[in-house]
């Protein structure tokens, strides 16, 4: 599939129990680390295991076009000749990142402190979403941009040719900023300090440090100070990529919701700051369980068992744990329509820029499949219908959105009739072999123009 060519109608069929081992991709966060973190040290980092879906792809050739020699020696090994912090050198050609907010902005903050110029794009989704909250930090150190009204793609970025430290607090809490920040420290001398009021996953934090980046975190009444020492050499590392949690929550919050289903989805990544889905499955009563847990290369992993949990209850997901679990809120909306009560989940006004506003786009597909959403700018509800009453039966639109695709797949899985997205053919983008896996589950999606 490609996120970024013709439609490809998807139907997901309701299904028999989804039984086997389900062996998702690598973590999409730490694989564009890697690629960046890499072409900014010294020497050559190794990668095994990284995410071969567009997003990343995107990046991989982003630090090639900055001059860092990346390549692909097959199944998932990678390498990647850096040219050090402050060695990038000026792009070509504009940089397209496709659909990864991700990519675009921690790319952004890479070069922002180095004396060039580059211009960004993407595809129609990435080209509608603001950029304001990366470029706006990335000002004070001397960088400037030049857009399109409200901020959006494309967008030229002239590097600060005497960047200055910054002490930023993050005004909502995003990764994506957090990173860009501290990226941007790296080729700025004095100390760059970041302060976020709600802790977000932290991979570029212990990213940072494992590369030989001086880097303190600590909790105080502010909130998070991170603290990052300007102008280091990074080290090329090797780096094992866990499997990405939020491609985890499609085959676990299927099992979930599927009759008889039991599955097992192995070396997933929990890093307390991603597992939050997690958590709130087991408050609503999923049969889930951890097995074999361990820790590799600084992260927690473990392999998880999801069975078929036919007594699921709504709940109110405490704010705090949004961070945690932003990306999984679509398909946790599918798995509270099969749920009996309210799930409420308040504090999620980030979903609304998004690839797509992912509140608006799950609500109405949730209508049409005859679920009740009431929802505010921060917040949405899901009222269950419980086991066995989700009608379905309707094409929902996925608006370029990977997640939100995946997202009402997994729904007919299980709802009467089947559920058909418009497009599937943005997965592509995190998640390549999605239906594969899915189908050796017992899973049954349609290509519908196929």
């Amino acid at each position: 599939m490609s996120g970024h060519g013709t439609p490809i109608p998807m139907t997901s069929r309701p299904c028999g129990p989804l039984k086997g081992e389900a062996n998702v991709p690598g973590d999409k966060s730490i694989s564009h680390r890697s690629l960046i973190l890499g072409a900014l040290s010294v020497g050559e980092t190794r990668v095994t295991g990284l995410l071969e879906g567009e997003d990343v792809l995107d990046t991989a050739k982003a630090m090639r076009a900055f001059g860092a020699t990346v390549t692909d020696h097959g199944g998932g090994e990678w390498s990647v000749q850096g040219v050090g912090v402050g060695g990038f050198a000026e792009p070509e050609n504009v940089i397209d990142c496709g659909n990864s907010g991700t990519g675009v902005r921690l790319i952004m903050g890479a070069m922002a402190t180095s004396p060039i110029t580059a211009t960004f794009t993407g595809d129609a989704s990435l080209n509608s979403r603001p950029m304001g909250r990366v470029t706006d930090p990335l000002a004070l150190f001397g960088t400037q941009t030049v857009g399109r009204q409200g901020g959006r793609l494309p967008m030229t970025l002239v590097g600060a040719a005497d960047p200055v430290p910054v002490r930023y607090v993050v005004p909502v809490p995003s990764a994506q900023v957090k990173s860009a920040v501290l990226l941007a420290g790296l080729n700025t001398s004095g100390q760059t300090v970041v302060i976020e009021k709600e802790a977000t996953r932290d991979h570029t934090e212990r990213m940072l440090q494992g590369f030989g980046a001086t880097l303190t975190v600590e909790e105080t009444d502010e909130g998070r100070v991170i603290t990052l020492d300007g102008q280091p050499e990074l080290q090329a590392q090797t780096i094992v990529v866990p499997r990405d949690p939020s491609s985890a929550a499609f085959p676990v919050c299927a099992a979930i919701i599927t009759p008889g289903s039991d599955v097992l989805v192995p070396n997933i990544g929990l890093n307390p700051t991603r597992a939050g889905l997690f958590t709130t499955l087991k408050e609503m009563g999923a049969d889930l369980t951890y097995e074999n847990m361990r820790e590799e290369g600084g992260e927690p992993v473990a392999d998880l068992r999801a069975k078929f949990s036919p007594n699921l209850k709504g709940i109110a997901v405490p704010p705090a744990r949004a961070a945690s679990m932003i990306d999984e809120y679509p398909v946790l909306s599918v798995v509270a329509s099969f749920a009996e009560g309210v799930t409420d989940m308040q504090g999620v006004k980030e979903l609304r820029v998004k690839e797509s506003d992912r509140i608006d786009a799950m609500a109405k597909g949730l209508r049409a499949a005859g679920v009740q959403v009431d929802e505010g700018d921060d917040w949405w509800k899901v009222t269950g219908l419980g086991h066995g009453n989700v009608p379905g039966g309707v094409t929902v639109a996925s608006v370029l959105d990977h997640r939100i695709a995946m997202s009402f797949m997994v729904m007919g899985m299980a709802t009467q009739k089947s559920m058909t997205v418009d497009d599937g053919s943005p997965i592509a983008t995190s998640f390549p072999i999605f239906e594969t896996l899915m189908g050796n589950l017992g899973a049954q999606l349609v290509r519908d123009n196929a």
